[in-house]
């Protein structure tokens, strides 16, 4: 439930009606950064991506780790980015390359990460522990609090599923 308040000068500056509106000061929500569009490669979109990502991609911060959320161009609407340089999300990814059995899992705030760090441009926080492959695309000058971040709201919104790690 949203509510409005309105607020009227009542009286002006010399104890005489005002007329008009009273000045307020605030602070607003955080806003999409004037970046430029981020171009993002994604795999098609698949019916479990359909069945889950929505809910994950509108409880996302437009903010991340002091980072405003920027535009990005994709064919799924399941991709989000913040900053620049990008920390960029998609939801409904294929399964990582490299993720097997022995692979070893990093545990944040619920969620199971495999990491992919054999690019020296990006590090590749992949969560392997819901219905659908969570993606979180990070530079290398970015340490691991974007994925501790989105942790939280990938806990609560996506439910918990046993890492399977098989093709």
């Amino acid at each position: 439930m949203v509510a409005a308040v309105v607020l009227t000068n009542v009286l002006g500056g010399d104890g005489e009606p005002g007329d008009g509106p009273a000045r307020i000061d605030a602070s607003t929500s955080p806003q999409r950064a004037e970046l430029p569009v981020l171009p993002l490669e994604v795999p098609p979109v698949t019916p479990e991506a359909d069945a889950t990502c929505p809910a994950l991609m509108a409880a996302l911060p437009l903010e991340l780790v002091g980072e405003p959320s920027r535009r990005v161009q994709s064919d799924s609407p399941f991709a989000y980015a913040w900053g620049d340089p990008p920390v960029a999300l998609v939801c409904g990814v294929d399964r990582p390359e490299g993720f097997a059995p022995d692979s070893a899992l990093y545990q944040i705030n619920g969620v199971f990460w495999f990491v992919d760090d054999s690019d020296p441009e990006t590090t590749v926080w992949t969560a392997v522990d819901r219905p659908v492959y969570v993606e979180v695309a990070v530079p290398p000058t970015i340490d691991s609090a974007p994925a501790t971040v989105l942790s939280t709201t990938i806990a609560e919104v996506l439910p918990y599923q046993e890492p399977d790690p098989s093709p």
